[in-house]
């Protein structure tokens, strides 16, 4: 409801009015449609995270493949043979998120099979409990001692999502102002596509490692409920490991390419946004080591429970990235010394948002290796 009522004003917080008119067009037939996709993703999430709970990662797998086979497909009908540009892109990721949705009630209620039965229902904890998982809808409310610990982990990440998202969306908004060579508005909507593919590579490399933090998050929780700090430390160990392996690769195969020019002929044909993009591409791949590391200690921690801590540690990051920013961009210090007079608010924001990536990635690690901590990453093994 809020982004379809404010959608004129979000748009131009986000800059599509410096894009020109027919960005600004696309821009809001795209919302319009998302807009209505907001409660099918609240319910995939929450959904995906109970399943997690409760260690079955193929259920999920299978349902989000499938969701994305129907929007690809939903895609090249829409937008690549009806021509239905933004619009059509927006109307086949909502179809395929409500059918995703549907698709996840429906194995919650029972209605519908699960790929990992076994663990769910054959696992025993102890002689007193089964692992099991039903969703059944009740109108009695429950009470605040149920749900206390609930409320306080989501508010926590709720407010660690939503600084990370004001990060995001202020860096496409500052991506927007940004003009190449006194072209503003061709200069500006190159901007954006260059910054949009970026951040879509940026997207699916870090996709890839959420795999691990997922991994990561589920059996460190596990270890922990079982009171094995060995476990905890030599799980968190292979995944960081496993998770500096990732980080690499997805360089190697960013870094080829892009020295190959494979990347940017395959997003554009558009020389002002060719130039932009090239430029990203170096900052995109030498960040995924850093970008992996992140992901997997997100996963530790979240399977510590430590939410408000990263909650915390999330708005210092973002704060400090928004600092970084600003000196870069509008300080004589950080145009002149730190950057030798070459100015590109583009290149600024990638370097806040690297900056974001790495503050996020030191706090994780302080907490980490904090000997009273929950994991002591780097603690001597008890016998």
């Amino acid at each position: 409801v809020v982004l379809l009522t404010y959608r004129h004003t979000l748009l131009s917080v986000m800059g599509t009015s410096v894009t020109g008119p027919q960005a600004d067009m696309y821009a809001e037939q795209f919302l319009t449609v998302r807009a209505l996709a907001a409660p099918a993703v609240l319910l995939c999430s929450a959904s995906n995270g109970i399943m997690r709970g409760y260690l079955d990662t193929k259920t999920p797998t299978l349902i989000l493949l499938g969701s994305n086979f129907v929007n690809l497909f939903l895609d090249v009908v829409l937008v690549a043979n009806l021509g239905m540009g933004p619009q059509g892109a927006g109307i086949a990721t909502t179809v395929a998120e409500w059918i995703a949705a549907i698709c996840f009630l429906g194995v919650l209620s029972g209605k519908f099979p699960r790929m990992d039965e076994k663990n769910i229902h054959s696992d025993k904890v102890d002689d007193n409990y089964e692992r099991s998982m039903a969703v059944t809808p009740v109108l009695d409310l429950p009470k605040w001692s149920s749900i206390r610990p609930l409320a306080v982990a989501s508010s926590a990440v709720f407010l660690r999502s939503i600084v990370l998202q004001v990060a995001m969306s202020s860096a496409a908004a500052m991506a927007a102002r940004s003009t190449s060579d006194g072209m503003i508005a061709s200069g500006a909507s190159a901007s954006v596509a260059a910054h949009q593919v970026a951040l879509q590579l940026w997207l699916l490399c870090s996709f890839l490692c959420d795999a691990l933090a997922t991994a990561s998050q589920a059996l460190v929780a596990d270890g922990i409920g079982r009171g094995d700090g060995n476990a905890v430390r030599r799980v968190s160990l292979i995944n960081f490991n496993w998770g500096l392996v990732l980080g690499l690769t997805l360089s190697a195969f960013l870094w080829i390419g892009s020295a190959s020019g494979f990347l940017v002929d395959f997003f554009t044909s558009d020389e002002i946004t060719r130039i932009e993009l090239s430029k990203l591409l170096t900052i995109v791949t030498l960040a995924q080591p850093l970008n992996a590391f992140v992901f997997v200690a997100d996963g530790v921690l979240q399977g510590a429970e430590e939410f408000t801590y990263q909650a915390k540690s999330m708005a210092l990051s973002v704060l400090t990235a928004f600092s970084i920013f600003a000196l870069l961009e509008h300080t004589t210090f950080g145009q002149e010394i730190i950057l030798g007079g070459d100015h590109d608010t583009l290149i600024n924001v990638w370097y806040g948002l690297i900056t974001l990536q790495a503050m996020r990635g030191i706090t994780s690690l302080v907490k980490l290796a904090e000997v009273r901590g929950p994991i002591n990453l780097f603690g001597e093994q008890v016998l």
